[in-house]
């Protein structure tokens, strides 16, 4: 059993981040946060990779709802940071851009990248896959 069963990202865990990086560097808590989402991604990533967990089940598990396309991309069809993103969008994005490019390092997907393409109803980032 993949370690994303029962762990859905939401905007608490948001928050929570966002309180660790003012704690961690008020002076530039934006870029405190950015780092820890990413650091944060890299880990859960590194674990969900031993359980023999892939990109796609790593992001349905966490709440994103991927759905490949006929393009290569990877659109992510559920925000779970929605409730914070409609009030702070570019810092709640970029913490969440930053937590999706260090998921993809620790599965070891260094050839998807993750971009931020914002579309409303959906998540902002997308994913494009290795032609």
């Amino acid at each position: 059993m993949h370690r994303t069963v029962g762990l859905r990202l939401n905007s608490k865990v948001s928050a929570l981040l966002l309180a660790d990086a003012v704690v961690d560097d008020p002076a530039h808590a934006d870029d405190a946060a950015r780092r820890l989402a990413g650091q944060r991604g890299r880990s859960l990533g590194a674990g969900l990779a031993e359980d023999g967990c892939d990109v796609l089940s790593a992001l349905g598990g966490l709440g994103f709802e991927p759905r490949p396309d006929a393009q290569r991309r990877v659109l992510l069809h559920n925000c779970p940071f929605h409730a914070l993103a409609t009030r702070h969008t570019a810092l709640v994005c970029g913490l969440n851009h930053a937590f999706l490019t260090g998921l993809l390092e620790g599965l070891g997907a260094a050839d998807v990248d993750a971009r931020l393409a914002p579309r409303p109803g959906a998540c902002c980032v997308e994913l494009n896959l290795p032609s």
